[in-house]
């Protein structure tokens, strides 16, 4: 396995094992997961542990323009009641994903110091956050962090049913992204149009120039 250094590079990716981890170690500086990042690798790691970087052979990931939409969900995009902000509570909505029980358990992974180094690529807007709010509480939400046209999702929550669904939706229809990258497969994603590709193809979509289709 191959353990990173003070240097932000990360090994070629043949290094990758069939895990999907590309590397361990290193911190989380803002310039390492920028540049991890741009180059398709995502830390994801327990609290207590060494920092895992991984890099799927198959990435989970949503084309905007193949997003479905269900007749229900129609229904809850009209409801007047909910209201959608960006970049208005970033650090209650990591906080919220972070916290907030799950049946799967997936909301333990986002340890304390990785907390701060998002909030830390928010202030300097490279992470983003969508809140969805139902009488000025925040009921679900999603952050991720944006590199060249592409989002980079990372955590989604939900206090009432679909809202997540709701932040995840408004993404793909009202910012002009070219991919949302989730990472890896989900069949809650799944449901609403995403699909696994190559990483090669990932990877070439991610570094194409900004706005281009």
């Amino acid at each position: 396995m191959f353990w990173l250094t003070e240097d932000i590079q990360f090994p070629p990716y043949d290094f990758t094992s069939k895990e999907g981890i590309i590397a361990l170690g290193g911190d989380l500086s803002t310039d390492r997961l920028v540049y991890a990042y741009k180059n398709g690798i995502f830390p994801w790691f327990s609290e207590g542990e060494p920092i895992v970087w991984y890099c799927p052979v198959q990435r989970m990931v949503l084309f905007p323009n193949q997003i479905k939409i269900s007749k229900s969900m129609r229904k809850v995009l009209k409801d007047s009641s909910y209201r959608i902000t960006e970049n208005n509570a970033f650090e209650e909505v990591i906080f919220q994903c972070k916290t907030i029980k799950r049946n799967d358990n997936l909301g333990t992974w986002i340890t304390n110091d990785m907390e701060k180094a998002y909030i830390s690529l928010h202030k300097k807007g490279i992470a983003k956050s969508i809140e969805v709010w139902k009488e000025n509480k925040l009921v679900g939400g999603l952050y991720g962090v944006e590199v060249n046209g592409v989002f980079c999702g990372e955590s989604m929550f939900s206090k009432r049913s679909n809202t997540s669904k709701l932040a995840f939706i408004y993404l793909a229809t009202r910012k002009n992204y070219r991919l949302i990258d989730c990472q890896v497969y989900n069949s809650h994603l799944a449901s609403l149009g995403a699909q696994e590709i190559d990483r090669a193809l990932f990877v070439k979509i991610l570094k194409q120039n900004k706005g281009s289709h």
